[in-house]
């Protein structure tokens, strides 16, 4: 059974910084595309980051270029999102999510709350 437990969430002033980790159990973790998206009250979930299998490259959306940065560890099945340089703007639920490939099932965590507030 697939699982995905995010965790590091929380209140941070704008300008500051948090670390968001996800646990992956009950998949071959390294063969999944990992990433991670967002949704603020009242919107859409949005694509954040993702890190490829073996060899691909990170992908980003523009809002976090340079912001974000997402890394996996196909030895501890784990994937984070260090973020800096948060914006009010920032604030939403974050999602962990798995993907084999292109048509594949995408599973979700239960998501973790980011609030950038002064």
């Amino acid at each position: 059974q697939v699982q995905l437990v995010e965790s590091g969430g929380g209140l941070v002033q704008p300008g500051g910084s948090l670390k968001l980790s996800c646990a992956a159990s009950g998949f071959t973790f390294s063969n999944y595309v990992m990433s991670w998206y967002r949704q603020a009250p009242g919107k859409e979930r949005v694509f954040v980051a993702s890190a490829g299998t073996i060899g691909g490259s990170p992908a980003y959306s523009d809002f976090v270029q340079d912001r974000f940065t997402i890394l996996r560890n196909n030895a501890e099945n784990t994937v984070t999102l260090k973020m800096h340089s948060l914006k009010p703007e920032d604030t939403a639920v974050y999602y962990c999510s798995a993907r084999q490939g292109p048509g594949g099932t995408r599973y979700w965590g239960q998501g973790t709350q980011v609030t950038v507030s002064s």
